[in-house]
């Protein structure tokens, strides 16, 4: 574990004020750890990094100009060994495997004790990850299930717009049959068997957003 000579220098990345102010009484309360700077987006957050180089940092999933995904990409592609903590609201399996697949080690929910978000931003800095075993449990069950391709995506989009087959034929110039076929594959790949199940189910993962 590396030495504790000096605080923990910790950035925060959140698209709301109060809960940037409310994690920065948290972090400073602690005289091991200290909040150096705050982004409101995901750009400010690429920009902030490098400017400071945290040891850890607080990174929230959906905010404005580029979201927590996009920035802990970004991060990551120009520091490799930038050490990141997801804390947001969101606790659909597809967020989490987004996440900790872009780079970050560690997941939190909002709604995480105090004590449990200054031990997790310790753990990180000790080089180790922290997922919550209930976080855990949604992770494994997002990579057992069957992965969709660009496209079928793309349909299950435009499903849970309500469009018919016709109108993601002509909105993605493709074929009705070649558009019934990716349905038909959608509908095998998340174990239901309708379009209305379909885009339940990809709701509640997190896969599209209704």
């Amino acid at each position: 574990m590396q030495s504790q000579t000096t605080p923990i220098r910790v950035l925060i990345a959140d698209d709301h004020s109060i809960v940037r102010q409310g994690l920065v009484t948290i972090i400073n309360r602690d005289p091991q750890m200290s909040a150096i700077a705050q982004a409101e987006d995901g750009k400010q957050a690429v920009s902030l990094f490098r400017e400071h180089q945290p040891n850890v940092t607080l990174m929230d999933l959906r905010m404005p100009q580029m979201g927590g995904v996009e920035a802990i990409t970004a991060i990551r592609a120009e520091f490799k060994q930038a050490r990141i903590i997801i804390l947001t609201t969101y606790n659909t399996d597809e967020d989490i495997y987004c996440g900790l697949q872009a780079g970050a080690q560690g997941y939190l929910l909002k709604s995480a004790k105090p004590t449990e978000l200054l031990n997790a931003i310790r753990i990180i800095y000790s080089g180790q990850k922290y997922v919550p075993p209930e976080v855990g449990a949604k992770l494994v069950q997002r990579m057992s299930n069957p992965k969709l391709s660009e496209r079928e995506l793309e349909v299950l989009r435009l499903m849970a717009q309500g469009m018919s087959n016709l109108d993601i034929a002509k909105a993605l110039v493709i074929g009705e049959s070649t558009v019934k076929s990716h349905v038909n594959r959608i509908l095998s790949k998340l174990a239901v068997n309708d379009r209305t199940q379909a885009v339940i189910v990809a709701a509640k993962r997190g896969i599209v957003s209704l």
